[in-house]
């Protein structure tokens, strides 16, 4: 006597369709966020790279032309901080003899992770400019 078994699959099709559907969202998160997380890092980067060069451009002209560079870190800083506040953002602004060293950091909202409980990121990004003497003549 063989004793039939009946497996009832009711559902079966439901559950795979939520899980798919969950690990499908959860992939597009990390590809969508993932790629403005990375763009943020870029330009946090970019407005730290530039920051530092208008702080290094402030540098006083008389000193560039000729001979070593002399800083003056009053008007380096507030030119690479003036640059920061167009842009919007905020950051650190150090200088260390003719180096002007520029971090910045905001934060980046997630469109698709928000939805699971990771509404932001802070991203930062960080630059160093080292002044140099401008050419007055022919090089030889």
């Amino acid at each position: 006597m063989t004793v039939a078994r009946v497996r009832n699959e009711q559902g079966f099709v439901t559950a795979f369709v939520v899980c798919l559907f969950t690990s499908f969202a959860l992939l597009a998160g990390l590809v969508i966020d993932g790629g403005y997380v990375l763009a943020a890092r870029r330009q946090a980067f970019n407005e730290a790279e530039a920051a530092a060069r208008a702080g290094a451009q402030a540098m006083s002209g008389s000193t560039l032309t000729g001979g070593p560079v002399a800083a003056d870190p009053t008007r380096a800083t507030d030119a690479a901080r003036a640059y920061l506040a167009a842009v919007g953002h905020s950051g650190t602004v150090s200088i260390t003899g003719d180096v002007v060293a520029v971090t910045v950091s905001f934060s980046r909202r997630m469109l698709i992770l928000g939805l699971g409980g990771i509404a932001e990121t802070t991203v930062s990004g960080s630059a160093r400019v080292r002044a140099v003497r401008g050419v007055t003549g022919a090089e030889l």
